[in-house]
């Protein structure tokens, strides 16, 4: 006999009226709290620590509680106890905006739950997905040979491209092998060496120009030093977009020292890569199209939600032989070259539905939509760089190459340990007022001020409030 559910209201299996009741109390809750996001603060964090102590449970519950409770819980408690990436003040940095298309498309996903780490198993979604890597590849400019994969973010999108560089340029025994990325590098750069059995000093820091771009002639010396010392260069690492201050390489330089010096060409696109839609940002991206691998994350320039990255290879082979394993409990895999098995070329076997999460939002709105947004973002960042500029004592750090500004207040007398606990100040005081957020770096051993403008949400208005709120701070300080 099949013992009867304990709690008959709330089986694992719920009714239709049930599954309706609990997906119209989640749909109300998530349409307040998108509507509220305008008047909503850009971060709020007081209290958070409280209230995460109030949360905490040392065992899973037997009983089950009610929706509404749960519910309630999560929009009144645990969500507003954050830095609100959603905002339209949210321009500390590099924001994600979270359309909410792709949120109706991960509700799908999750309800149907198919598998597509094996094209076998839903042949029409993982071509779906392969249309988004498609789409990217061309928006790169990249060749008919290539190929990609949708990841959780840059990180690990990083990673599997170094470890396809490693197995593609070096011998098994590879400790010799060098990679080489700009001072201004994201981390996640060398922390894929590491986990690729890298030394960490494997890892050459190159210093950078006066734009924060790379020196490729002190890259090109230490490329040759290392020969010269036994080692053995294989990879190079372009910046297109930082997250200090948004510097973008000469990539057009480095693909050609990259190919005279036989190096695996790499470019971080995580935030700058989808500037492509523009003409701006294709003129300043160029050389982008010359890449043996290419990171974006579409959590950023796409406005998805967090989560949602990618790893463009000029050659799709470079990645299946990185990380094709063969089992027999697996469904066949297809040798058509037309589809793809994701799990022949990814670290993941169980993966998550990414592709829905990009391909309906810009099936939905079109990639029109997305190009006059990313348009409107550089133009923002421009804006409020010039308004900077105007303002007494404002210094303008870094100018906008991308979506990004850099800026520190200067007063005469004071020494950097001084100046650098005035801007702290200052920041702690624009963010104080909650209209907006911006986050703060070091450049050159000097704290700084950035704004970072990429949400979908993000107007003029939302820049005024900020250039509103940066001018008071400065009076108060």
């Amino acid at each position: 006999m099949i013992p009867a559910p304990t709690q008959p209201g709330l089986p694992l299996e719920p009714s239709t009226d049930e599954l309706r009741d609990l997906l119209e109390a989640a749909t109300a809750r998530v349409l307040h709290h998108v509507q509220s996001l305008p008047e909503q603060a850009a971060a709020q964090m007081e209290g958070g620590a409280e209230i995460a102590r109030t949360l905490a449970e040392m065992g899973p519950p037997e009983r089950g509680a009610a929706a509404d409770e749960l519910l309630d819980l999560l929009f009144q408690k645990a969500v507003p106890r954050s830095f609100n990436a959603a905002s339209p003040g949210y321009l500390a940095y590099i924001p994600g905006g979270g359309l909410v298309a792709s949120a109706v498309a991960d509700l799908i996903a999750g309800a149907t739950n198919r598998f597509t780490g094996v094209w076998q198993a839903a042949p029409a979604l993982v071509q779906l997905e392969t249309n988004v890597v498609r789409w990217f590849t061309s928006l790169a400019e990249l060749p008919p040979e290539s190929g990609g994969i949708l990841t959780s973010g840059g990180s690990l999108a990083t990673f599997s491209a170094i470890v396809a560089a490693r197995r593609d340029r070096l011998p098994d025994a590879f400790l010799s092998g060098v990679l080489y990325a700009s001072d201004q590098a994201h981390h996640a750069v060398k922390k894929a060496a590491i986990l690729a059995g890298f030394p960490p000093e494997n890892v050459r820091e190159i210093p950078t120009d006066e734009r924060f771009r790379i020196r490729t002639d002190l890259l090109e010396t230490q490329v040759v030093a290392d020969r010269a010392a036994g080692r053995t260069p294989f990879l190079v690492c372009g910046n297109a977009g930082t997250t200090n201050t948004g510097a973008v390489d000469d990539l057009l330089l480095l693909a050609e020292l990259a190919q005279r010096e036989r190096l695996w060409f790499h470019v971080d696109a995580a935030y700058g890569g989808f500037f492509l839609l523009t003409q701006q940002g294709k003129a300043l991206l160029k050389g982008i199209e010359r890449a043996d691998s290419i990171v974006l994350d579409p959590h950023k320039g796409l406005f998805l939600p967090y989560g949602t990255g990618a790893l463009l290879v000029r050659d799709l082979g470079t990645l299946r032989q990185a990380h094709s394993v063969r089992a027999s409990y697996l469904p066949p895999i297809q040798e058509d070259a037309e589809f793809i098995d994701f799990c022949e070329i990814s670290p993941e076997l169980s993966r998550a539905y990414r592709g829905l999460r990009v391909w309906l939002p810009l099936k939905l709105h079109g990639l029109a939509r997305f190009r006059e947004s990313l348009q409107e973002k550089l133009d923002l960042a421009r804006h409020a760089a010039a308004k900077l500029r105007e303002m007494p004592n404002v210094e303008i750090v870094a100018e906008p190459q991308l979506s990004v500004a850099a800026f520190r207040l200067v007063r005469p007398g004071l020494d950097s340990a001084s100046l650098d606990r005035l801007n702290r100040s200052l920041l702690e005081r624009i963010n104080g007022k909650k209209r907006v957020h911006l986050s703060g770096t070091v450049l050159r051993g000097t704290f700084v001020l950035r704004i970072c403008v990429l949400s979908f949400r993000t107007h003029l208005e939302r820049i005024e409030m900020a250039l509103e709120d940066i001018r008071a701070a400065i009076s108060e300080v």
